[in-house]
């Protein structure tokens, strides 16, 4: 994948915004809800994001915005594959589970799964799940952005989709 970083010529003359302040209009900023899967060589894990979109179709790639001191961190950066799965209402109570300090195991056995071309943990149910490669991953701040190209898919036409905003779940109807 081509890289190209461009940085300004000069630095930033005003303060930055306050971290609370940010934070509190990020939470106006309405997302899909999506559970992001790995299994693999350093094991199985998964977590709740919505700090995830599209980057471009050629080739398909998404972006996953991921803490480094997240507790699932190490295994997905070892793995290099993902999935991303983008939560139908009816999976509210599923994405509290991979929210939160609930252990793996739970989480995983709190749903039904399968596996595409990666073996990364496809949600059965899902509105969209994209079966991903790592191929790249770009720091900021404290979050890696890891680039994922699609390599399979599947998609659930007849659900409503689980939407975020303003630190609350909201059922996206189908029209």
């Amino acid at each position: 994948m081509q890289s190209q970083m461009l940085l300004a010529d000069t630095p930033i003359q005003s303060p930055y915004v306050e971290k609370q302040d940010f934070r509190d209009a990020m939470a106006r900023l309405g997302s899909a809800v999506n559970i992001i899967t790995t299994d693999g060589p350093a094991g199985r894990a998964g977590f709740t994001a919505s700090a995830v979109c599209s980057v471009t179709d050629t080739p398909p790639t998404l972006l996953v915005c991921l803490n480094r001191s997240a507790s699932v961190y190490s295994v997905f950066k070892q793995n290099q594959t993902l999935c991303v799965n983008t939560l139908a209402a009816e999976h509210e109570s599923l994405s509290n589970l991979f929210g939160g300090k609930t252990p793996m195991e739970l989480r995983f056995s709190a749903a039904r799964w399968s596996t595409l071309a990666t073996g990364s943990p496809i949600l059965h149910g899902a509105v969209v799940s994209f079966d991903c490669q790592i191929g790249q991953i770009v720091s900021v701040g404290t979050h890696d952005i890891l680039f994922c190209q699609a390599l399979a898919l599947t998609r659930n036409d007849d659900s409503h989709a689980l939407a975020y905003f303003d630190r609350r779940y909201h059922s996206l109807l189908k029209q």
